[in-house]
């Protein structure tokens, strides 16, 4: 069991015949992923990766009953093939496009309220249930099936996670990229409900940085539920001047708001375990599922 996508997971890519979009198609179909079609206006009927190409999602949708579109597409475009992907009612869509505008997002955000999807992104290098499925760019080299539920907002960090706790023999049931934009899909709080209900996950490490709120509603979250499994927290830009952005678009302190100290002590509160550094995230999550 993993949450968000499995092994029967069928996938529809929105961009696929593009450079990228035929990279990470190839890599996630040889990876053993249930790839289903391609979406490409103007390209239906053909085919690209030895799949069937369609003109529309809802099209790709009815003919090959895919749950859930990658999409692949320039940031100009990423909004309306979000919104094409909700219209047709895909379970879940993982946008890994870089610099959408916000406004396109305050947009998406919107028609995504209510409907029966779910977004991963954009700005995400996707998710990953090791042995079973990939869907976006994370890299698969040191995951192995296991049992430590991983949801990040770093690309890097993810990889050296996913590498610590393989090296410590625990494994990972799913790792979720919930993107570093301040607009975008499922949150920490939403994964930590999804690996709380798991019976897969033992164990859950939260990859934070400086900015935005997310962190903080991880923590209201955990401080009024039973959550039952340990939660190692490291959050990152602890010595980031503030009012100055760091990159991503979300990462930005001002006055301790969104700080990494703030960020920290809220989780501590709540429950959470704090790792100071990267190589303490494992450590103490198995010493934490030892005891």
């Amino acid at each position: 069991m993993a949450i968000l996508a499995s092994s029967n997971t069928g996938v529809i890519v929105q961009g696929m015949t593009g450079r990228a979009g035929t990279f990470y198609s190839d890599a996630a179909i040889r990876y053993g992923s249930r790839y289903a079609a391609g979406v490409r206006p103007g390209k239906g009927g053909r085919r690209h990766l030895g799949l069937p190409m369609y003109n529309t999602v809802k099209e790709a949708a009815e003919a090959t009953e895919a749950a859930a579109s990658l999409i692949v597409v320039p940031a100009h475009q990423a909004a309306a093939a979000m919104i094409e992907a909700i219209e047709a009612e895909i379970g879940l869509i993982v946008c890994i496009t870089e610099r959408v505008p916000i406004h396109d997002m305050v947009k998406v955000k919107n028609i995504l309220n209510g409907s029966r999807s779910a977004l991963i992104g954009p700005n995400s290098q996707g998710l990953l249930v090791p042995g079973q499925c990939k869907i976006g760019v994370m890299a698969t080299d040191a995951a192995v099936p296991g049992r430590v539920g991983i949801v990040s907002r770093s690309a890097s960090l993810t990889s050296e996670i996913v590498a610590q706790t393989t090296r410590l023999g625990m494994g990972q049931s799913t790792v979720v990229g919930i993107g570093g934009d301040p607009i975008h899909g499922i949150g920490f709080r939403r994964c930590l409900e999804l690996f709380k209900e798991d019976s897969d996950t033992d164990g859950v490490v939260l990859i934070g940085e400086i900015g935005g709120t997310e962190e903080e509603e991880a923590a209201e979250y955990l401080s009024r539920e039973k959550f039952g499994k340990p939660v190692v927290a490291l959050i990152v830009g602890r010595h980031a001047p503030e009012e100055r952005r760091m990159g991503h678009a979300g990462t930005l302190s001002v006055l301790e708001s969104g700080s990494a100290r703030a960020k920290c002590d809220a989780l501590n509160r709540a429950g959470a375990l704090i790792a100071k550094h990267a190589d303490d995230v494992a450590p103490k999550l198995q010493n934490a599922l030892a005891n």
